[in-house]
């Protein structure tokens, strides 16, 4: 059960990345690469002025990818706290030489609330996808103004 709720969050999590990635930050990677291209072909410019320039066009694609991180990275924190907090309510019930049956009804208490723990944290997604859409959105639309001169 365990396997197949763990197998559940991670095709969420998935899906969730592939279709971030499908619909905004290719775009502002193309964006970026553009931006780049135009920077090279400046033959007045000097190598740092180039340099400088394709740094500039860099940036709305690190922001845009720490701005997935971080909601990855918070979700995924999220879903180990709650684990945590199963493992350590199991825990506390645990007495000090448990039988074989205790220890099988306190592991399927753990696997049962780790499972609560998934169907939780996958339910938060869509939230979190709409959240990150909109500031990538933005992020998306910056990435397209800029133009070095």
């Amino acid at each position: 059960m365990v396997d197949a709720q763990a197998r559940k969050a991670e095709d969420a999590m998935k899906k969730l990345i592939n279709e971030v990635d499908l619909q905004y930050l290719r775009k502002i990677q193309a964006n970026m690469h553009r931006c780049a291209a135009r920077c090279c072909d400046s033959t007045t410019d000097s190598m740092e002025q180039v340099h400088n320039c394709v740094q500039k066009c860099s940036i709305t694609l690190k922001e845009a990818e720490a701005i997935v991180q971080n909601e990855f990275n918070s979700t995924q924190d999220r879903f180990q706290r709650c684990v945590m907090e199963c493992n350590d309510t199991v825990r506390d019930r645990i007495g000090a030489a448990p039988t074989e049956s205790e220890m099988l009804k306190h592991q399927n208490d753990f696997e049962s609330c780790a499972s609560k723990c998934v169907d939780k944290h996958v339910a938060l997604l869509p939230t979190m996808m709409k959240r990150m859409k909109e500031l990538l959105a933005s992020k998306q639309q910056s990435s397209a103004l800029y133009y070095p001169s």
